[in-house]
């Protein structure tokens, strides 16, 4: 069975749909990367202490 095909106005809401869900992926990535580097942060600071 052929793939339905989509008009113009279709494929652009479709693309802009993928476009913020995309976006709302690399914003949850980011901040769990930023919490990672906190995390990291904190421990090294700790071992620093602990070492003093």
């Amino acid at each position: 069975m052929r793939p339905k095909t989509l008009n113009f106005e279709q494929l652009v809401k479709q693309n802009r749909q993928e476009l913020l869900n995309d976006e709302e992926s690399i914003t949850q990535i980011e901040l769990r990367l930023e919490k990672k580097q906190e995390a990291l942060a904190m421990a090294k600071r700790k071992e620093l202490e602990f070492n003093k």
